[in-house]
Formats: C-alpha cells, sequence, structure tokens
C-alpha cells in the first residue's frame, strides 16, 4: 500500500471534495501516462487509484446521514467499477470523462 499512512485515520479527515481531487490526481497520472505509452507508470497511478478511492469508500464520511453514506457509497463503487472496466480495455476517452468529472473537485477544496 503506497498511502498506508492515510488509513490511519488521516484519509477520513479530509473532506470529500479533497478526498475526491487526490482521486482525480491519480487518474490524470493514469491517462497521461497511457497516452504516452508508459504502461509501467500507469499501472503504478492505477493502483494508487484503486487505494485512494477504496479508502474512500472505506471510510466515508461520518457526519453524513446513513442514507446519504449509503448513496455516496453505491455511487462511488459504481464510479470505481466503471473506471477499472475502462482502465483494462485501455479506452482512452472513458478514462478522460472520468478525469474531467473528478477535475471538478479540484477547484471546490
Amino acid at each position: 500500500m503506497q498511502h498506508a499512512s492515510l488509513e490511519n485515520g488521516r484519509w477520513a479527515e479530509l473532506s470529500f471534495p479533497q478526498q475526491m481531487a487526490n482521486i482525480g490526481s491519480e487518474t490524470s497520472r493514469v491517462l497521461k501516462a497511457l497516452e504516452a505509452g508508459k504502461e509501467s507508470r500507469a499501472q503504478s497511478a492505477f493502483a494508487r487509484f484503486q487505494e485512494l478511492i477504496d479508502l474512500t469508500i472505506r471510510y466515508g464520511r461520518s457526519g453524513e446521514s446513513k442514507r446519504a453514506r449509503s448513496a455516496m457509497w453505491e455511487e462511488l463503487c459504481r464510479f470505481r467499477e466503471l473506471y477499472c472496466a475502462a482502465f483494462e480495455k485501455r479506452n482512452l476517452p472513458e478514462l478522460a470523462a472520468a478525469n474531467r468529472y473528478l477535475d471538478q473537485f479540484a477547484s471546490i477544496r
């Protein structure tokens, strides 16, 4: 795990937009590496993406209502599923669309 220090509770202290912006940093790295033909870098960034989204799914935002957490959890799991499928297929347009979605969170930070 590359982000082991975040699992001790630091990740849950970040706001949801901060978490998503950090996830977006990794998706951006994935896309740039694939576009440059750097498979090893893409794999590393993809592994970090998985770690961060899994931390977000696992720890969520405790201040949210149970219903809001459930809806967020479902959306994050679906996003993870779609992103992983796009990565597996090396579908650059889908990866770019996911990255544009996550870019919105960088301006909220």
